[in-house]
């Protein structure tokens, strides 16, 4: 048996979990949030139309593309940081696997020696729920919110 041992660089996630988390697929829907508490303060309502996706990201220095045609510049392969965080990074993975909902936010949950584990708050625009409630009826006139940088981890790598 494995004992639940919280860790200082996974202040979310216990060990088993992150276990449990690395045997499932890259894009699992979460029954409900891991860390409610931030869910509710990124706009997360236990409600219809709300849908919590648990992602991961692998972990590493991310390498420079390779040139399509003509000679290979000296820093093909090179190391080298992009404008945005690993967390945008997800959102986008998460909106492109899930074309019908919209990205809320997103939050960090937690990380292994090799991934790191996001919870992407997502909303269905076309749900009658959604299109009722005012508080967040806003997200229906908006389209790919997560590829036009406008989530909060997005308006963070932003320069």
């Amino acid at each position: 048996m494995i004992d639940i041992v919280k860790s200082d660089n996974m202040p979310n996630a216990s060990k088993p979990k992150l276990i449990e988390w690395r045997r499932e697929n890259v894009f699992t829907r979460a029954e409900k949030p891991t860390n409610v508490k931030k869910a509710h303060a990124l706009g997360y309502r236990a409600k219809q139309g709300f849908v919590v996706v648990r992602t991961r990201i692998h972990k590493g220095a991310r390498i420079r593309p390779k040139a399509r045609k003509g000679r290979d510049p000296l820093k093909t392969g090179r190391r080298y940081s992009p404008d945005q965080s690993w967390q945008t990074v997800a959102e986008k993975r998460v909106a492109r696997r899930f074309p019908n909902m919209e990205v809320l936010n997103s939050y960090y949950v937690g990380e292994d020696g090799t991934q790191t584990f996001y919870e992407v708050l997502l909303v269905d625009p076309k749900h009658p729920v959604i299109k009722a409630d005012q508080k967040i009826n806003w997200i229906c006139s908006q389209r790919k919110r997560a590829f036009r940088g406008l989530t909060a981890s997005a308006k963070r790598s932003r320069k």
